[in-house]
């Protein structure tokens, strides 16, 4: 048997090579270049990500400062809250945007958006499409050059949705409307501002509607309620619009060419088009230069009517308990600038119906013109402006409208707590 002494040179002989080892490891391993460090995301693309891998109940906070994106936005993940810290604080900058037409397209239900601005887009600025339970609160969308041809187009922009609140918001400069619901159902509109728009406010080929508390001030058109041919939506009908402030709209109309809200007169402080059951009060108008509220049918624009299933004759409008207060001294429409020229120069009246009604298998008018339009008070001036007969015969009899209707019905939304 070897004597444990005689191997004890080997051990350490062996303690010595594995110290020199780590020791050359360690050498090593400093000398060695650092791997790269993984780079920070831009705000923009950490925004992205979240709403990419967002979940049910999730909020997402927009911090203050202005924030420049160069692409859209997205999300599609229901139950998700955007939030900044108030509209003029937090703000989304598209001016120098470089992919993707809106800023922010959802299509999410159960959506919230609150807080913020979204700026200088390209295109849209919020569009919310087939969405349900949206709500859309103290919501800035601005294009900051003012109002230009070359602005997007919409600025909050729920279509083909359902229960949709929009409250407390701003619009300013949008080349078509300011804040529009299209083809929807279901809809609140209240204590929101519309500026520099064609369109301030508008709902378009949908149903069931509450407009009110809202300005519209400084736009082509203040608030218009239209139903159009050709879109898969048509019919619209039931809307309020009530206790607005629908003052100064006079902004030269500057919509693509093409556009429907082209043919909107520089002036028009409310325009129904072609809708119908549509109940208009409490509200004040004031010094809208071509005519406070005009009713009229689709015809009235002269463009081709080629959709075999689109009634263009607005039915059931009952206008009463509103204040008017100047307006209509400098019109911007063909018929009403005649009209004004055979009156002697006077102010256009605070009501105009085009005057054209439904005709039946015999070429007559299938209603009465109080079926057509309603006038609850004599308040008002009023002018029919006989566009059936190529406007010939105009008439500043009110006598056939003066009547009641029944009351709409007040909107409820399933997602609104603010309920009144």
């Amino acid at each position: 048997m070897q004597n444990q002494d005689a191997r004890l040179p080997h051990a350490k002989t062996l303690l010595r090579i594995l110290s020199s080892a780590v020791v050359l490891a360690a050498i090593i391993t400093s000398c060695a270049p650092d791997e790269p460090a993984m780079p920070e995301l831009s705000f923009e693309e950490a925004l992205q990500e979240k709403l990419i891998n967002a979940k049910a109940g999730d909020v997402i906070e927009i911090p203050a400062g202005t924030h420049e994106m160069t692409r859209s936005l997205s999300l599609n993940v229901d139950g998700v809250t955007i939030r900044g810290e108030g509209m003029n604080a937090s703000i989304l900058s598209f001016k120098n945007q470089v992919q993707g037409a809106e800023g922010l397209l959802v299509n999410a239900n159960d959506f919230v958006l609150e807080d913020l601005a979204i700026e200088d887009t390209v295109g849209d600025a919020l569009k919310v499409n087939e969405s349900e339970n949206v709500i859309i609160r103290n919501v800035r969308t601005e294009w900051t050059g003012g109002p230009l041809t070359t602005n997007g187009a919409y600025g909050i922009y729920p279509v083909q949705s359902k229960n949709i609140l929009i409250e407390g918001s701003v619009a300013i400069g949008a080349s078509d409307a300011g804040i529009y619901v299209g083809q929807s159902t279901q809809i609140i509109v209240r204590n929101s501002r519309a500026e520099y728009n064609v369109a301030g406010i508008e709902i378009e080929n949908s149903t069931f509607a509450d407009v009110h508390g809202n300005i519209a001030t400084n736009n082509t058109g203040g608030i218009l309620v239209f139903d159009l041919p050709n879109l898969p939506v048509q019919g619209g009908r039931n809307t309020r619009v009530f206790n607005n402030d629908i003052t100064s709209n006079n902004t030269g109309n500057f919509a693509p060419e093409g556009n429907i809200v082209g043919t909107v007169p520089a002036g028009t402080g409310m325009m129904v088009l072609a809708n119908d059951s549509i109940e208009i009060f409490g509200n004040r108008f004031t010094d809208n230069q071509t005519t406070n509220v005009m009713v009229v049918s689709y015809l009235v624009t002269g463009l081709p009517i080629d959709d075999p299933n689109y009634d263009p004759f607005p039915e059931a409008i009952y206008i009463h308990d509103n204040n008017f207060d100047g307006g209509g001294e400098m019109p911007d429409f063909g018929p009403l600038n005649e009209f004004q020229a055979a009156t002697g120069g006077q102010r256009i009246p605070d009501i105009i119906w085009g005057g054209a009604i439904l005709p039946d298998e015999e070429g007559k008018p299938s209603l009465s013109p109080s079926d057509i339009l309603c006038l609850g008070d004599g308040g008002m001036t009023f002018a029919n402006l006989d566009a059936m007969n190529g406007f010939a015969a105009p008439s500043l009899d009110i006598t056939p409208h003066l009547c009641e209707q029944p009351r709409l019905s007040e909107i409820v939304l399933p997602n609104d707590a603010g309920a009144e």
